[in-house]
């Protein structure tokens, strides 16, 4: 995928690492329906990619992502019967879906404002990283909607505690930069949050990849398992990785007191 030329984003290669920005800073990179769609087709194509390994949801302009765009979305939704809305909905669900299935570790870099459906793309990917300036909220209240929205009564409790993640939803107010470093919500908060994603990044994709791709998939599957179903996955999980060169390449690079060099298969 190192040669494809999105329409409604920027795709950038560095190395093995795919970065993706929206691109229209001059309104804060707000989605519209052409962007959903072909973000979503983009993560479902990259289950197949072999030339990528980590992908970096990156800001532009100084910020992140300002939801959903009020005239090319929020207008138009207002006039659609049900049917059409209903599709639009699934739609953007299928955005989470695809990020969630793409079996590659996703890090998000987040600056500025973060809102709407933008704060779920950070909440969907793996790993946040967040500049001061960060400010996420989930503003589907504020717009008469609920705060159900594209998996966020889901996922948002498992990253912060039922409680936060209820008062961000109902009330839809800003959670600063600080506070979602405190709560959870970040990883980490640093003045450049790009280049400290990147980083991750690059060592996530030096690392032996297939096994991150299963630690993805496992971290996802793993939410609707008992306790002794996720013990067997994961012991089968374990035994496939056991079969791969880099598990090997990593026992004689130990032997020999040595740094291991994957690579991912």
């Amino acid at each position: 995928m190192a040669g494809l030329k999105p329409q409604h984003f920027l795709w950038e290669m560095k190395g093995r690492v795919a970065v993706i920005r929206l691109n229209r800073p001059e309104r804060k990179n707000p989605l519209t329906f052409e962007s959903y769609a072909e973000l979503r087709d983009t993560f479902r194509n990259l289950v197949y990619a072999t030339d990528v390994d980590v992908v970096v949801l990156a800001s532009n302009g100084g910020n992140f992502c300002s939801g959903g765009d009020v005239h090319d979305i929020i207008g138009p939704l207002v006039g659609m019967e049900m049917k059409e809305l209903l599709a639009f909905t699934r739609m953007t669900g299928d955005l989470v879906k695809a990020m969630i299935g793409c079996g590659k570790p996703i890090v998000a870099s987040v600056e500025g404002i973060c809102v709407g459906a933008g704060a779920i793309m950070a909440m969907a990917s793996d790993l946040r990283v967040a500049a001061p300036s960060a400010k996420c909220a989930f503003l589907f209240t504020r717009v008469g909607l609920a705060g159900c929205d594209m998996g966020a009564c889901a996922m948002l409790p498992r990253i912060v505690g039922q409680g936060r993640a209820a008062e961000l939803l109902y009330t839809g107010r800003v959670m600063r930069a600080e506070e979602g470093e405190r709560w959870g919500f970040w990883n980490s908060v640093t003045e450049d949050a790009e280049a400290a994603a990147l980083a991750l990044a690059a060592q996530l994709a030096s690392g032996p990849v297939f096994a991150h791709g299963i630690t993805k998939t496992q971290l996802n599957q793993e939410w609707n398992m008992g306790l002794e179903q996720a013990i067997e996955a994961e012991a089968q999980a374990q035994a496939i990785c056991m079969q791969t060169k880099d598990f090997e390449r990593a026992y004689h690079a130990f032997v020999a007191k040595e740094t291991p060099v994957f690579a991912g298969d």
